[in-house]
């Protein structure tokens, strides 16, 4: 499919020249819209533009545009070989009630879709292309994100933390692809994210906010420059009892930035702290659901997140051609998640020596050679701390059930160092970068459960009278493990992560239209992991990985309003150590609460390919601006790596390698803007398949006789969870001096259960949600907001997969197979924002968005 993407891509850029000299006739564009190319390109100071000036117009006496005095590490968007995606504090602004940036990506982004497996839209899968960025421990991370230059995957399971940033108090994100300089994880591209600061944003404004689900918010922003020294402070808070039972959101964050600047360097010190506290995250049975869209299932499922960052960035122009930029910065983080499960427990096998106890279910084990089948019977024995020697007794009728507690904490630090370089080369422009970054990583990982019973409502809860449950004085069972610890057991592991890169790029202008890309990175990585416990001494062990990623393309500038790209790269994502500590399909885990095998996985590696065609067209209609683009992609994957289930045990799971994946598509997006209006549209057409024949473990599929079959995955196979087709359209306008009405639509095909590999049972429904928002300014320092998700209230759920049937708590039977997260009921938001001083609060105004 891709090859034929590719030519048609460039038929269309052929077929589109006859117009180019309509665009040549029109006036220059009086903008030049600029991307950081490299991480550091986006922490050095206050833009990509001119000299403590953010991007914008530039032009000499006579009114023609000249190129802009750059940053290092960024570029004119003509001249960048592969896709660039943007979003601005304005756009980020319409979606205040949401009180998160995801919502403004998936709203406007081509080819970017969330999946929501958490019940919160604070918490949601990015996916875009694709691949994903996740918050969730054990979902592939396929996208590498950075924030003012620090890469923010966190160490022990490169998950990214969205919820933790401000959103007030980003300044801009690009979403950048084919660019391997970003290093790991970076398959799919890498979202970069830019902070304001005070030579960006002045003022003192404060926002209040309120509506559905007893939702209050408030946030408190702050800038100041005097000479040049500049301060930014920027505080929000959020709480509400969520649209799902049991799920209940508080968020406290605060971003503040010092800096310092003179006529050639700007120096700043940022400081950054979180804590976020999420409730009820996992998907519930659709036969609960049909009856209450709120309904969830065992409870509780908590998530309390806290984060610390202390930042330095700096950059020095050393000549006029030369700049010199880099960060340091150092890390703490912390997540803790309070799961309560239906145990798999059973009274012992009448094969064992343990009749009238307590064991764990043996089903998806296989006797070790010379075992005995008592020998193998005995190892599941359920044992507490403290408890006798022959277990725990069993009693008829109780459902049982596991309060599982899992805690992650992780210190990092490290920093990047980059020179670049802008001395034509030989008569031609050329833009020379070449960096290195560090970043070191130690972790720990803790694990335990502790016997409970699932109640009526289904929240799971010791039982202080009686002495076999929870922690009680000379019992101690809350550390629960099998006799052999096996299936469930305390966990405990530490370990450290070092990666570091050194990278090389240069743009050189082989004419005025025609300019060439290359590059590599090399990266490193070494993951080392030390079991404190002495459960899982295969744990211990230290993994190295290295990988030259190249970088290749072209792009020519036909005129100021329409260019062409095309390039390759390559990329590549190392195993997490939580994937490495899991990958044993005879010893599996208890995702993700055990850690108890060691077998190398091997990295992830990805060959990427783009074209395409992008350009603006100014005067285009009464005054306004017509951007465009249309672009083709694929990445081919070797060594993917999955998560799979366990055969006769679906809570237990592993990781491993598959030959080989891949994404590719096609993406069409147009914007219109003028002084009062902006329109937008835009269309993905996404191909995410498995390249091989082989077999996956996925025992909850229906289509596998109860588990003990495999599922046959085939070339050519949907990988789930990704809608084919997707189409976003929207528009702002500004009805009255002052009052401004937006209104947005996304559009999703179907898409493959998680589990469903093979794409043998019907899929997710098809799914639109329509959103309007709306702002109106009471007077120059007063604005109102108002904010409607999911407008026609449409029931739907963009993540799914399969759990095993069966009576439930011992009361609730459950015949369905199925399991989802419905979305986000309608909900309506307003606010409140003022801005002290003199200044008015700016009008708003449509954004024009370059391709």
């Amino acid at each position: 499919m891709t090859m034929r993407v590719l030519r048609g891509s460039l038929i269309a850029s052929v077929a589109l020249l006859p117009g180019a000299g309509f665009a040549q006739e029109t006036a220059a564009l009086d903008e030049i819209s600029v991307v950081a190319t490299t991480p550091v390109g986006a922490s050095s100071g206050s833009g990509y533009g001119r000299r403590g000036a953010a991007s914008g117009p530039f032009g000499d006496q006579t009114g023609r545009p000249v190129e802009p005095r750059l940053r290092a590490g960024a570029l004119p968007l003509y001249k960048i070989p592969s896709t660039v995606e943007t979003v601005t504090a304005a756009e980020i602004e319409r979606d205040t009630g949401t009180f998160n940036a995801v919502a403004t990506l998936a709203r406007i982004t081509p080819g970017l879709n969330l999946s929501d497996s958490q019940g919160n839209n604070n918490r949601v899968d990015v996916n875009y292309r694709g691949f994903t960025a996740s918050p969730v421990q054990g979902i592939a991370q396929g996208l590498a994100v950075y924030q003012n230059g620090v890469r923010i995957n966190e160490a022990f399971g490169d998950t990214v933390q969205f919820d933790l940033i401000p959103p007030s108090a980003i300044q801009r994100i690009d979403i950048v692809t084919g660019n391997p300089i970003f290093g790991l994880n970076a398959l799919g591209g890498a979202v970069n994210i830019q902070m304001k600061n005070g030579f960006t944003w002045q003022g003192t404004e404060l926002t209040v906010l309120g509506g559905s689900d007893a939702r209050i918010g408030g946030n408190l922003e702050y800038g100041k420059q005097i000479g040049d020294w500049s301060f930014y402070f920027n505080g929000d808070g959020l709480n509400d009892r969520g649209w799902r039972y049991q799920s209940p959101s508080t968020i406290g964050r605060i971003y503040t930035d010092l800096g310092y600047r003179t006529q050639d360097s700007e120096f700043h010190i940022i400081g950054q702290f979180a804590r976020t506290y999420f409730g009820a995250a996992a998907a519930a049975p659709v036969d609960f659901t049909r009856v209450d869209p709120r309904a969830i299932f065992t409870y509780p499922q908590t998530t309390t997140t806290e984060m610390g960052t202390l930042q330095v960035t700096g950059r020095v122009d050393l000549s006029p051609t030369w700049d010199l930029s880099g960060n340091a910065y150092f890390r703490r983080f912390s997540n803790q998640y309070v799961d309560g499960n239906d145990a798999e427990f059973e009274n012992c096998s009448t094969r064992s020596n343990f009749r009238g106890r307590l064991c764990f279910e043996d089903d998806g084990f296989e006797r070790a050679p010379g075992q005995t089948d008592a020998q193998f019977r005995n190892q599941f024995l359920m044992l507490g701390r403290g408890t006798p020697a022959n277990g725990i007794p069993f009693t008829a009728g109780v459902p049982y059930g596991t309060l599982d507690v899992t805690k992650t904490e992780a210190t990092g630090y490290g920093g990047s160092l980059q020179a670049a370089n802008r001395d034509r080369v030989f008569g031609f422009g050329n833009s020379f970068v070449v960096g290195g970054s560090i970043d070191v990583a130690d972790y720990s990982f803790k694990s335990s459960s502790t016997l409970g019973v699932i109640n009526p409502d289904l929240s799971v809860t010791t039982n202080p009278n009686n002495p076999t449950y929870g922690n009680i004085p000379g019992l101690g069972t809350e550390f629960l493990r099998t006799a052999a610890a096996l299936g469930i057991a305390p966990s405990s592991v530490i370990g450290s992560s070092l990666s570091m890169g050194l990278y090389v790029s240069d743009t050189i202008d082989l004419t005025d239209r025609l300019s060439l890309t290359a590059g590599a990175r090399l990266n490193f990585s070494r993951v080392s992991a030390v079991d404190q416990t002495g459960f899982s001494p295969d744990v211990t062990g230290t993994h190295y990985f290295t990988k030259i990623n190249p970088v290749a393309g072209l792009t020519y500038r036909l005129n100021p309003g329409l260019s062409l790209y095309g390039g390759y790269s390559e990329s590549n994502r190392t195993p997490t150590p939580l994937e490495l500590a899991c990958s044993n399909p005879d010893r599996p885990c208890l995702l993700p609460n055990s850690l108890v095998a060691d077998p190398p996985l091997k990295q992830v590696t990805a060959q990427n390919y783009e074209v395409g065609i992008r350009g603006s067209i100014p005067n285009f209609y009464d005054g306004g601006v017509l951007s465009y683009k249309i672009g083709a992609f694929r990445n081919d994957l070797a060594n993917d790596i999955l998560q799979l289930s366990t055969p006769g045990n679906a809570a237990r799971g592993y990781y491993v390698n598959v030959p080989a994946t891949r994404r590719e598509g096609i993406e069409i997006a147009g914007e219109y803007s003028r002084g009062d209006l902006s329109v937008y549209a835009n269309y993905a057409l996404i191909n995410p398949t498995f390249r091989f024949n082989g077999e996956l473990s996925s025992p909850n599929n229906p289509l596998t006789d109860e588990g003990e079959d495999p599922i046959i995955v085939r070339p050519g196979n949907q990988i789930p969870l990704i809608p084919n087709h997707q189409f976003k359209v929207g528009f702002d306008y500004m009805v009255l001096p002052g009052w401004r009405v937006g209104m947005n639509l996304q559009a999703f095909s179907s898409s493959y259960y998680r589990g469903d590999e093979g794409n043998q049972l019907p899929k997710l429904p098809a799914y639109y949600v329509l959103g309007l928002n709306t702002s109106y300014q009471v007077t120059k320092n007063l604005q109102v907001f108002g904010l409607i998700t999911n407008l026609t209230n449409n029931k739907y759920a963009n993540f799914g997969t399969f759990f095993e049937p069966g009576l439930v708590a011992g009361r609730y039977p459950v015949n369905d197979y199925r399991t989802t997260t419905l979305a986000q009921p309608l909900s309506i938001y307003a606010g409140l924002r003022y801005r002290f001083g003199d200044d008015p609060v700016p009008m708003e105004e449509p954004v024009i968005r370059k391709y």
